[in-house]
């Protein structure tokens, strides 16, 4: 008896210390955890207006910047925002240098197949900025044969251009590619529609520089590190923002609520395909 009585406690004693271990195990693989333990939201980003760019105090503003402090206020952390080179963003979210890419990043199969993303917040296409005086020599995609693009160095535009086979120059930045064409460096750049919008014609920076052709469309999403159980607490924050008209207030202070996915509709067909 004395025997069972021992085997007995033993394996009650193995179980307990197995149940510590995968508690302590799933703490450890819970980023919702550790940023909160840590405090802060590393956020990152490149300079891309009106998602994330610097006012004149250089402090981060745009939909992004201020979407990414609101969802770090939620989680009653701070927020911080990091520069990356765009072509290393997944080498990042994975050293842990940052916790999120959260910067008009296009959900394709590259993306998603590398982190946990988030639901779409954002439609967008990839566009092509030309000099104003040449714009009506190109009304298609194949008209463009024959010009030297300049792109951000791993971006959907680089995609594009790549797939139809043109010859393109890598730069850091999509703000880099506008400064190619407006020295002459490059004949076109290929950027995000949203920041066509903000950046280029009449009344902006670049009133040489008209958005042509779109060569796609394409929705927005926030990444994180594979299996992160912070792509939850996004899509459950993205939900309860849409509803309550936050998420619409932020995108009316920098033009881009026409772009904006209905969270509320996302959900509904969620929860009817899984019925």
């Amino acid at each position: 008896m004395k025997k069972v009585l021992a085997f007995v406690l033993a394996a009650m004693m193995l179980l307990s210390v197995s149940g510590c271990s995968d508690t302590k195990k799933d703490e450890e693989e819970s980023d919702l955890a550790y940023v909160k333990d840590k405090g802060t939201l590393v956020v990152g980003i490149t300079e891309f207006e009106p998602m994330d760019y610097q006012d004149e105090d250089g402090n981060w503003i745009g939909f992004d910047a201020d979407m990414a402090a609101a969802f770090a206020d939620s989680l009653g952390v701070d927020v911080g925002f990091q520069i990356i080179d765009w072509d290393n963003k997944v080498l990042e979210l994975e050293a842990k240098t940052i916790d999120v890419v959260w910067n008009g990043m296009t959900l394709n199969d590259e993306v998603t197949e590398a982190m946990e993303c988030s639901n779409a917040y954002c439609n967008n296409a990839q566009t092509v900025i030309l000099p104003a005086t040449v714009d009506s020599d190109y009304e298609t995609a194949e008209d463009l044969a024959g010009l030297t693009f300049a792109v951000e160095a791993g971006s959907a535009g680089k995609n594009e251009i790549e797939a139809l086979g043109y010859d393109f120059k890598e730069v850091q930045t999509q703000a880099d590619a506008l400064l190619e064409v407006s020295a002459g460096t490059s004949d076109a750049a290929v950027i995000d529609l949203l920041m066509a919008a903000a950046m280029v014609g009449e009344g902006t920076g670049y009133e040489d520089l008209v958005n042509t052709i779109n060569l796609n469309s394409e929705e927005y999403g926030v990444g994180f590190r594979k299996g992160s159980d912070l792509a939850q607490a996004l899509n459950d924050f993205f939900l309860a923002s849409y509803a309550d008209g936050t998420m619409q207030q932020i995108a009316e202070t920098y033009g881009v609520q026409a772009a904006l996915i209905d969270q509320t509709a996302l959900a509904a067909e969620a929860e009817a395909a899984a019925e």
